[in-house]
């Protein structure tokens, strides 16, 4: 009795060193005070080192003009309704740029000589007790210097007070604003930041000229679009949490079940490994709602031969995941679904391989490989598809209407700068989602009517060899039905 009494304090005592005093004294999870989320000392965020984001801002600062500053603003916080606030998600590249996930937040980058290449200041609230009574911690100003790496940390403010002090001594100013009037450009700009900054508004007016105004997201975009090894890894985590989710949901799934409560059961296991929240709203399309490409409604029933399409994904630390399987309700694929299926995982597995940077191919270049390959595997089992003319085949108009292909990363869709018809690069993620959905028309075989089935992975672009990140997700029709029957080792809850 008394061994085991001694060894219960050592036990506590180890666990203690793994985590911090509570509630933290910091606005995000940071290695001292969540080494549960943040194993390594080295990295800012989850996966992501902090000599990570300054080599981020190093080669943004050198790759713009000399003479440039670059100024991100933080996310609003967004209502549901009256005071009803959702859940905090930082804008993409202000978090790409620092780490940093507080709202009411800016930075300002100005490219200089030193053999840094450029001076970071922050601006943020800063402590304050009596917000931190009812919102908890944010960071302190010496805390975003030591961990953060600002140069100077500053209270949001003075923010427009020192842009417009800067703006007088650059000649380009590297920021997002939409186009308009300057008053109605200065309130866009104003509404993302604290009521604070609401009085000094003709001073930002002044700082944000047109003639030295040049677009900031175009050229971060560049650096986005190729994903670093960490970025990679992070990735790679976030499709495994998601492929395992599908599995798990196949297993769960059963006829006179409603697709809402499929839809939960994959956010709760994904929630459950981490994700802090869904890359979007997910389909869970059961027979002929899988017609539609965007279904969200997800509230009827499966029915016993429904062929079933989730189209879902998490979000962790950072990095969206987008995937995409169709399995049926009853667990064993029938004939008709069996071949509907195959065609479009043969022309999916041929898609995937031609991924690499040696192919030297665009994403133009897949979709229109994507669009034969359907045709070739859609004839063999009984389709007479046209030829099409200026207004398309019925394969494009109708049974294939969507791209094969987009960029993804930190935004689900990284592809608003990324250019289709340029050659792929090692080191890109896109989805690879090549679908057929067939109406009940005549002009189709009537055995697959009202059938949709889409298949969609997650690829990283390698020199000659393609990684799927999503593998984790069963496609193949053996590890479908496995996963669908609890033969692949997954438990549904």
């Amino acid at each position: 009795m008394l061994s085991s009494l001694h060894h219960v304090p050592s036990r506590l005592t180890r666990c203690s060193r793994l985590l911090s005093t509570k509630p933290t004294k910091f606005g995000q999870p940071l290695h001292e005070s969540h080494p549960h989320l943040i194993s390594s000392q080295h990295d800012l965020t989850p996966g992501i080192p902090t000599e990570e984001y300054d080599y981020r801002r190093r080669k943004l600062m050198n790759s713009l003009p000399d003479n440039s500053i670059v100024v991100s603003v933080a996310a609003p916080i967004k209502y549901m309704s009256a005071n009803i606030f959702y859940k905090h998600r930082q804008a993409s590249d202000f978090w790409y740029l620092t780490g940093f996930e507080e709202p009411e937040s800016a930075v300002i980058l100005e490219k200089t000589s030193s053999s840094k290449g450029y001076r970071m200041t922050m601006f943020s609230p800063g402590k304050d007790a009596h917000k931190e009574k009812w919102d908890g911690a944010s960071t302190g100003y010496p805390e975003i210097e030591r961990v953060f790496k600002a140069d100077a940390a500053l209270p949001i403010s003075t923010f427009t007070s020192q842009l417009k002090s800067l703006a007088s001594l650059y000649s380009h100013i590297f920021i997002d604003l939409p186009e308009g009037s300057p008053r109605k450009i200065t309130k866009s700009l104003l509404k993302y930041l604290t009521s604070p900054l609401k009085s000094d508004a003709e001073g930002a007016l002044e700082s944000l000229s047109s003639v030295k105004r040049r677009a900031l997201a175009p050229e971060v975009a560049k650096l986005r679009a190729v994903k670093s090894t960490a970025e990679q890894a992070a990735m790679h985590s976030a499709a495994t949490l998601s492929g395992r989710a599908h599995a798990k949901t196949m297993r769960f799934a059963q006829s006179g079940m409603t697709e809402s409560k499929l839809a939960a059961h994959f956010e709760y296991t994904c929630a459950l490994g981490g994700a802090q929240r869904p890359a979007y709203v997910p389909v869970v399309a059961s027979g002929a709602n899988a017609l539609i490409i965007h279904y969200t409604s997800n509230n009827m029933v499966l029915g016993e031969d429904d062929l079933v399409l989730i189209d879902a994904g998490c979000e962790l630390n950072g990095y969206a995941s987008d995937i995409t399987r169709t399995f049926p309700a009853s667990g064993k694929f029938i004939p008709a679904q069996h071949d509907l299926y195959t065609a479009v995982l043969t022309a999916q597995r041929e898609l995937v391989d031609l991924c690499t940077e040696s192919n030297r191919l665009s994403l133009h270049d897949l979709h229109r490989m994507s669009v034969k390959l359907l045709r070739k595997e859609l004839c063999q089992i009984g389709f007479s598809l046209d030829v099409g003319g200026a207004g398309g085949s019925d394969l494009e108009r109708v049974l294939y209407p969507h791209y094969l292909s987009h960029p993804i990363g930190i935004d689900l869709h990284e592809s608003t700068y990324f250019d289709r018809s340029a050659e792929l690069k090692e080191g890109n993620v896109i989805t690879i989602e090549p679908g057929v959905y067939v109406p009940p028309t005549s002009q189709f075989p009537k055995w697959f009517h009202n059938m949709g089935i889409r298949i969609e992975d997650e690829v990283l672009v390698g020199k000659d060899i393609p990684i799927v990140l999503s593998a984790s997700a069963p496609k193949e029709i053996e590890d479908v039905e496995g996963a669908c029957q609890g033969l692949l080792g997954f438990e549904a809850h």
